[in-house]
């Protein structure tokens, strides 16, 4: 069924969570008017962002004065600051807004018309599906988009259509890939939220699922409404509060067995977060499997990425753990990671386990396994009860394909911690041989290189001269010789980078 297009030969395919930075370097007067990317796009912008509820700090407008030098610099940094807010909110910096602000030529496609464009040519032929109305911006994805539907014939059962583009880790064949998306409606698991339909191309996949009136996880941590835009939902929580010990335990042994199953079926997930966790009653149930077949990046790549000893997609599934689990006891996404204390919880089990994923040491010498998590005392003791049996059958080929295809997704993992590394390694060495420190060691080093030439043209001077007094004296001749020019001085030069 090709109910979307093919991407054209060459397709750049954009790795999301790559973080956006900004930093104005001039301003520019055209037509009297002084603009540092003109301040109406910060203000629009930043009218845009009052969904999040964040209270943003875009400098004021000014209507007189504004082409008073002293006025330029400060507004200059005014709008850096609030360049940086927003480039280091987690959510701010991945939301679509932010993306076409900061890189207009990467970001200018309207996701949401592609998709119903790509929705409405699937219901050609899938003609018992019907729309009630889309779901804007309810996930952080650009490119995945939601829309509530209905089945004809049951007007009242509601259900949710997700579609989503391809990702930069997209490695399995076309074949491969459609069929492993169609192969999801087929498993069963307690923990795993049931697809009703599934369906892809080339190019794209759609899903069905069963909508939850309750929502996510995340959901009932900031008690907000799942049909709430993401920014509305999870940015500025009314109140901060964390779940019941009880609940933790619950909940994060039903999530480390979904893994555990996964893991030893060889299906790469990577996509852990509150989000991707439904909650039906007490009971955990994961969301979209489908994104590692997709190549989706993970939405916490850029916390693990910095990490070079979480490269493998189970080690990211632990360390995604530890964020989720840091979310259920103190109602909020850590601050920084790695972590370097841990407020106060409701057990010091569940400390143990948070130091075990997000501790400095755990980053810098890796992650423990699920297994071995489920062994801690926070879950150990934790007794699940369900009549329903596991069953995800991949056929042995498929199997290979997806060990082929995680592989490949783990090497772009490593390839990207090598860079991040590097350019670390290179900034501190920057900054250490521009710090004021060093200058003043290169320009005492300078002097005393400076000293010993000085010394030892004059002392070559001075035999030299003597031996002139010495040959005149036997009556040789000899030509006239002039004091040779001193070295100058080593000059260090200073970068002062930009």
């Amino acid at each position: 069924m090709a109910f979307m297009e093919k991407p054209p030969v060459g397709k750049v395919l954009l790795d999301d969570t790559v973080p956006l930075t900004a930093a104005i370097e001039a301003s520019q007067s055209l037509q009297s008017h002084t603009i540092v990317r003109r301040y109406s796009d910060f203000d629009l912008l930043n009218n845009s962002l009052q969904i999040s509820g964040l209270s943003l700090p875009l400098p004021p407008k000014k209507l007189i004065g504004n082409m008073d030098r002293e006025f330029i610099a400060e507004r200059q940094k005014g709008l850096q600051n609030y360049l940086n807010v927003i480039t280091t909110n987690h959510i701010l910096c991945n939301c679509e807004l932010v993306k076409k602000f900061l890189d207009p030529n990467n970001y200018s496609a309207n996701y949401t018309e592609i998709a119903l464009q790509q929705v409405s040519m699937f219901f050609r032929s899938e003609p018992k599906w019907e729309v009630v109305e889309p779901l804007k911006d309810i996930g952080w994805r650009i490119r995945k988009k939601y829309f509530l539907m209905k089945i004809k014939n049951q007007p009242k059962e509601r259900l949710v259509l997700s579609w989503a583009d391809l990702g930069p880790d997209k490695y399995l064949s076309d074949k491969d890939f459609q069929c492993l998306i169609k192969l999801l409606p087929s498993c069963l698991h307690p923990n795993i939220y049931r697809v009703t339909f599934a369906t892809a191309n080339e190019s794209s996949a759609l899903l069905i699922r069963m909508f939850n009136e309750k929502g996510t996880l995340k959901d009932l941590i900031y008690k907000s409404k799942p049909k709430d835009p993401f920014l509305k939902k999870y940015c500025n929580p009314k109140k901060i509060q964390g779940l019941e010990l009880q609940q933790i335990k619950t909940y994060g042994r039903q999530i480390l067995e979904v893994l555990k199953f996964l893991h030893d079926k060889g299906f790469p997930y990577g996509h852990l977060h509150a989000s991707n966790v439904m909650l039906d009653g007490d009971t955990c149930r994961l969301l979209d499997l489908e994104n590692s077949l997709l190549g989706l990046p993970s939405f916490y790549r850029s916390y693990f990425s910095q990490f070079r000893k979480i490269n493998t997609l189970e080690s990211v599934d632990v360390h995604c753990f530890g964020h989720l689990l840091y979310e259920m006891t103190y109602g909020r996404p850590p601050d920084s990671v790695p972590v370097d204390s841990f407020p106060p919880a409701p057990s010091m089990a569940v400390v143990a386990v948070l130091e075990s994923t997000l501790s400095c040491e755990a980053c810098k010498n890796g992650m423990p396994t699920v297994s071995r998590l489920l062994q801690m005392p926070l879950f150990s003791d934790v007794l699940l009860t369900t009549s329903e049996k596991p069953q995800f059958k991949i056929p042995t080929k498929l199997k290979e394909a997806l060990r082929i295809a995680k592989e490949c997704i783990e090497k772009r993992l490593i390839e990207e911690q090598k860079q991040i590394h590097q350019h670390r390694r290179l900034t501190r060495a920057q900054s250490h041989h521009g710090s004021e420190e060093e200058r003043k060691k290169r320009k005492i080093l300078a002097r005393k290189k400076s000293k010993r030439s000085a010394i030892e043209n004059n002392e070559e001077h001075s035999a030299k001269y003597s031996n002139s007094n010495n040959s005149a004296g036997s009556g040789a001749s000899s030509p006239l010789t002039s004091p040779s020019s001193p070295i100058p001085p080593s000059t260090a030069v200073e970068h002062a980078p930009f």
